[in-house]
């Protein structure tokens, strides 16, 4: 009795967890996410030292060229980072037989929006100042609120990560000639450790 009890409780668990959390969240995709994040940084760093410079500062944005390399490439691992994610989260919801787009989702992605679109809008502004050597860590300071903020309707460890994300952008603001090296950091290390993490625990 006691363990058919136990069995009930456990359900019920399971079936609260699954209509407050988003959990088809795929750990697979953090990693997809992250690989890519360290080619595009590998691309930019060889990209600069092509320039005369290893590190990140006004001096290399002088070039077009390089801008426009960087922007295209920036914007390519996003697309391919956000494929990634939508490839194995509709993946695992399948296998979980779980619906992918409802009310929870949509929540999901507007606490992630919000942050995305203003941090955005801000690093546009920083290079039309001519401040490129924050943009990098800007992404990730906004991305890591944006992180935190969609914490509360999936897995608990996407704030952590979040945090992580946070740390290293507010750090890269004030080493910014090292711009490139936190943000392969945060896009890349961060997202390939948490999505193994999160593949063993959720899997």
């Amino acid at each position: 009795m006691d363990k058919k009890y136990q069995e009930d409780i456990a359900h019920i668990h399971t079936m609260m967890e699954r209509s407050s959390r988003f959990i088809s969240l795929s750990g697979l995709s953090g990693v997809g996410a992250g690989i890519v994040a360290l080619i595009a940084a590998g691309l930019a760093y060889y990209w600069m030292q092509e320039q005369g410079g290893l590190y990140m500062d006004n001096r290399h944005f002088n070039d077009s060229g390089l801008l426009s390399k960087l922007i295209i490439t920036g914007l390519a691992a996003l697309a391919t980072a956000l494929f990634s994610g939508i490839f194995f989260t509709l993946k695992k919801s399948r296998r979980q037989q779980q619906p992918v787009w409802n009310t929870l989702t949509r929540r999901l992605l507007l606490s992630l929006a919000l942050p995305l679109v203003a941090g955005g809008l801000f690093c546009i502004a920083l290079m039309m100042q001519g401040y490129f050597v924050f943009v990098a860590p800007a992404t990730l300071v906004f991305y890591g609120l944006a992180l935190v903020n969609a914490g509360k309707y999936t897995f608990k460890d996407i704030e952590f990560l979040g945090i992580g994300e946070l740390i290293l952008g507010l750090a890269g603001m004030f080493f910014t000639g090292y711009g490139l090296l936190f943000w392969a950091a945060g896009f890349g290390l961060l997202h390939i450790v948490y999505g193994i993490l999160m593949h063993l625990k959720y899997h």
